[in-house]
């Protein structure tokens, strides 16, 4: 099971080690090791998120993200992503822009790093919203209740999430963006850039997110006449129309993921210049660490994690609002990817944890229910 799972990360893993060594030698095998671990560490809140998508999901469609949707993650965003924000912000060819990847590796970081406020502020709005419509929806399973409670009876208030949003939005235009951080740690403000940003990120995240809800919730309303529809397509030998609304459903839902999955990679891409400027190096160990994210989604799948621990999603959308918090603060300030990626791990392990102990009261005579 586990190597159906995690097989080809792991043939992945060690072709792109091998690559690193020939293209480097052992300095680069260390650099894609690193770069791997650190893709792993940032992006286990994603896997978890991730999982609660593709749950919903039938094995065909579970397929596709585990091929299509790694190309896309491997190749778009780890590898073409960071080829194209170069692109747009030095107003570059894309031609120009590779060959700036890979003849000038100084020039190229600095001209990400100039890009780096913009994609903040686009995936930190994106990841905000993520972790306020999780937060004010009511939920029969609470974690922290103290807060949790609360937060859903406000979020009975229409457009709340994307009302707290641009608030946030806002302040962080009018906060970081006079001093915005820029390569050789001069300062500029980027006040319009930063807004422009992060309303693309929420529409974007509208968009996406509305589409899959729409047809999320009329797959869950075909399934309630599923039955009727068995004997009605039996009777008149029609194919039924819930197969193609099944499709469309998960065709969002996908789309949803890439647009999520890009969101989390922000931090990695930018985190990644802090070991390597060379975009190969890059590729190589982001690709690697994409790799295990996608296999570790389809494992909690499949061993019905989420089920079973019932608060590492809640723990899961925690991290990601502290994501969302760092990437906007990352503007003007410098965080370190370690303290980045520990945030999201003790949260998740605390989730973890309280769902532990959960199962163990349930577990007991007259066992107790709910959250801390």
């Amino acid at each position: 099971m586990l190597l159906k799972t995690f097989g080809w990360s792991f043939a992945v893993t060690a072709l792109g080690l091998i690559a690193a060594v020939l293209y480097g030698g052992w300095a680069a095998f260390g650099i894609v090791a690193i770069l791997s671990v650190l893709e792993i560490s940032l992006s286990f809140d994603n896997a978890v998120v991730n999982a609660g998508i593709v749950k919903k999901m039938n094995a065909f469609w579970q397929k596709v993200f585990l091929t299509i949707g790694v190309l896309i993650a491997v190749f778009g965003m780890r590898l073409v992503f960071p080829v194209v924000i170069v692109a747009i912000s030095a107003r570059l060819g894309p031609i120009e822009a590779v060959d700036l990847a890979l003849t000038d590796k100084d020039h190229y970081q600095e001209l990400v790093t100039d890009a780096h406020p913009a994609i903040a502020a686009f995936g930190g709005i994106f990841l905000l919203m993520i972790f306020l419509d999780f937060i004010f929806e009511d939920r029969d399973i609470k974690w922290l209740r103290w807060i949790e409670r609360p937060l859903a009876k406000l979020g009975r208030v229409d457009m709340l999430s994307a009302c707290i949003a641009l608030i946030v939005l806002l302040i962080s235009a009018l906060t970081f963006a006079p001093h915005a951080h820029q390569h050789g740690g001069t300062h500029v403000d980027k006040a319009e850039t930063i807004l422009l940003s992060g309303i693309a990120g929420l529409i974007t995240y509208m968009i996406v997110n509305g589409l899959s809800g729409y047809f999320e919730d009329k797959l869950e309303a075909e399934n309630e006449h599923e039955r009727a529809a068995d004997e009605e397509a039996r009777r008149t030998g029609k194919p039924r129309s819930a197969v193609a609304l099944a499709g469309k459903a998960a065709f969002f839902m996908f789309l949803y993921l890439e647009v999520l999955d890009a969101s989390f990679s922000f931090d990695g891409v930018i985190g990644a210049f802090a070991v390597s400027n060379d975009i190969v190096l890059m590729a190589l160990g982001l690709g690697i660490g994409a790799m295990y994210v996608r296999s570790l989604t389809v494992h909690l799948v499949r061993q019905g994690t989420l089920d079973d621990y019932v608060y590492l999603e809640h723990g899961a959308h925690y991290a990601i609002g502290a994501l969302a918090v760092i990437l906007l603060v990352t503007i003007q300030y410098e965080i370190n990817e370690i303290i980045t990626g520990l945030i999201g791990v003790v949260l998740i392990g605390w989730s973890l944890w309280s769902s532990v102990r959960r199962n163990k009261r349930l577990a007991e005579p007259a066992g107790p229910d709910g959250g801390l």
